[in-house]
């Protein structure tokens, strides 16, 4: 199934029924008074996440999603039906905008989460809703209102502990790989990973955690080049995140810091989350030459930079990497419950 992370769509929530006018004809009572019943409300249209769901491929085809109109009061005081609801199932981590305003109308990251994104319209009252002891046969309801109609942009970001971030060919597509069952492009050219990959990352048989391959960046990809606002997107979402610059880059500190300057110039907050570090295709390197790396380049990077040497084809060093990865997430989780960071 073809990934798809962002789509436009119409949506439209049912009128209300109209309330109606209608009297009471009974045996041995002429004057029954007012019996007309109110209209049934209209059904809305819901965003709900969807576990078994990663992309939005179903709307890419099916743009249109109207609920149900409220029915018409009946007599004998009876309510109209209520329309019919409309329950768009998305992925977790899904995000609905409305695409003339930009107001966000719901943001679904639990699987099971439903907000509604346009409430069907309510019914209007019948006749004896307007009774009143000034009033006893009053000749008038109401019409139901009407429902709301909208363009939603539907904006997936994907849901991750950890998310690489490196230029293309920078040997992410090839550590996800390795690290876990998923089975993303790889080859020597770059951009060979056009839709963001998750994989499961399995530390030890009671812990793991999930980590997304993402296409990789190129200068002023803040700026939409690339494949640059795809790709940051879903970099939001994640929890921390794995710098990796390959030993074969002409300059491993300079990559560093235009990496952290694109993430900064589409988000500045994407800066304060955890990050580490990894030295890639060291395998190029003699085994003495591995050993001195991250003395040999630390200068250029910041004091407080982890830097971890990895080959994701030699499986080297991927065992240290997964455990501080794991680390880093532990502490995230329990610095959101407790405040306080391990």
């Amino acid at each position: 199934m073809k990934f798809v992370d962002q789509v436009d769509i119409k949506i439209r929530s049912g009128d209300g029924g109209r309330g109606i006018v209608s009297w009471r004809r009974e045996k041995y009572e002429p004057k029954g008074g007012p019996a007309g019943g109110d209209g049934g409300h209209g059904g809305s249209v819901y965003l709900e996440a969807d576990e078994n769901l990663y992309t939005l491929m179903d709307f890419r085809y099916n743009k249109h999603h109207e609920a149900g109109d409220g029915r018409p009061g009946q007599k004998f005081n009876k309510t109209g039906a209520d329309g019919d609801d409309v329950v768009l199932r998305v992925p977790p981590g899904t995000v609905a905008r409305d695409k003339s305003t930009g107001e966000v109308l719901a943001d679904v990251t639990e699987a099971g989460e439903r907000v509604c994104i346009a409430e069907g319209g309510r019914g209007g009252r019948g006749n004896t809703f307007f009774k009143s002891s000034t009033n006893q046969a009053p000749r008038h309801a109401q019409p139901g209102e009407s429902g709301e109609e909208r363009i939603v942009t539907l904006e997936l970001k994907l849901l991750a502990d950890v998310g690489l971030v490196g230029f293309p060919n920078a040997g992410k597509s090839t550590l996800v790989s390795s690290l876990s069952a998923a089975e993303p492009a790889v080859a020597e050219y770059p951009f060979t990973t056009l839709n963001p990959q998750l994989g499961m990352v399995y530390v030890n048989d009671f812990q793991s955690f999930v980590m997304a391959d993402l296409p990789g960046i190129i200068e002023d990809a803040h700026t939409g080049k690339g494949l640059g606002l795809r790709f940051l997107r879903h970099i939001e979402r994640t929890d921390v995140l794995l710098l990796v610059i390959p030993v074969t880059a002409k300059d491993l500190a300079a990559e560093y810091h235009q990496l952290l300057r694109e993430l900064e110039a589409y988000k500045s907050s994407l800066l304060e989350k955890p990050r580490l570090v990894a030295l890639s295709k060291i395998d190029v390197l003699a085994p003495d030459e591995r050993a001195l790396l991250p003395d040999v380049v630390a200068d250029g990077f910041p004091p407080d930079v982890e830097l971890l040497p990895i080959s994701a084809v030699a499986q080297i060093g991927l065992d240290r990497l997964k455990q501080r990865l794991f680390d880093e997430v532990q502490a995230v989780g329990e610095e959101a419950t407790t405040g306080f960071r391990s």
